[in-house]
């Protein structure tokens, strides 16, 4: 069951998902000044991410480890190889949760490590020996959509299936667009880095996103604000106009 409770903003009635049937989820990430990722196209965000302050890198893993499961594109893990686990801090290892739909993860993939659970959800029309191969690797495999997968429909599944009530994500562009455009985001919380990359194709937060007009922005309330170390840390309630969900998602 999907609630909604409202707000005003900007003189307009908005409304915050209050989901009883999919996980509460943040969306967390390093951007520059300049809201960029990465230093270019297809560049790991591991070069940015070791300028952060060493107390901004425990609070991303303190994150971590208050979360049920963490979730990133299957692009991202063929660009970072990352391992998805906490730290810095002690802590538990969170599930991680990649949707791929065509399966097309790489078999030796650090995120197949068994520090932790690995979640892949795939389509109908994932091939059924790469699928096999993720199996072979450790991977849990859930189909969660017929030719991509369906984020709404992942996330019931995380939440019936696998008991995973709260979700970070540190996805890139692609993944952020379509958990936000499909009202799945409850929260954002953003480490800012002080540089400037540049680049118009250069990945930002949020990608895919095209708009014909401020009617068709997501709005933003800001709750917080902060320094850790000497990061700027923002954090945000996410605002979506009118009720109701977002039509299928579908991404990997």
């Amino acid at each position: 069951m999907l609630l909604w409770s409202s707000t005003k903003f900007l003189g307009k009635e908005s409304f915050v998902a209050e989901s009883t049937e999919r996980p509460h989820v943040l969306m967390m990430s390093e951007i520059t000044a300049d809201g960029k990722l990465t230093l270019k196209k297809g560049c790991s965000s591991k070069i940015l991410m070791k300028y952060m302050d060493p107390a901004t890198d425990v609070l991303l893993h303190r994150t971590r480890a208050a979360y049920d499961a963490i979730m990133v594109g299957s692009n991202t893990i063929r660009i970072d190889n990352s391992y998805l686990t906490v730290r810095s801090v002690e802590g538990k290892n969170p599930i991680r949760v990649i949707p791929a739909s065509m399966a097309d993860i790489p078999p030796g993939s650090n995120v197949l490590s068994p520090d932790a659970p690995t979640i892949i959800a795939v389509s109908e029309r994932a091939p059924p020996g790469r699928v096999q191969e993720l199996r072979d690797a450790g991977a849990i495999i859930v189909v969660a959509g017929t030719d991509h997968v369906s984020l709404p429909r992942l996330m019931q599944i995380l939440t019936a299936d696998f008991a995973i009530h709260k979700l970070m994500i540190e996805g890139g562009p692609t993944l952020n667009w379509h958990m936000l455009h499909h009202r799945l985001v409850d929260e954002i919380r953003l480490i800012h880095l002080p540089f400037i990359v540049g680049g118009s194709d250069t990945p930002s937060l949020v990608g895919g996103m095209h708009i014909e007009s401020e009617e068709e922005m997501i709005r933003l309330a800001l709750k917080n604000f902060y320094l850790c170390g000497t990061n700027l840390v923002t954090e945000y309630d996410v605002l979506y106009t009118g009720g109701g969900s977002g039509d299928a998602a579908r991404t990997g």
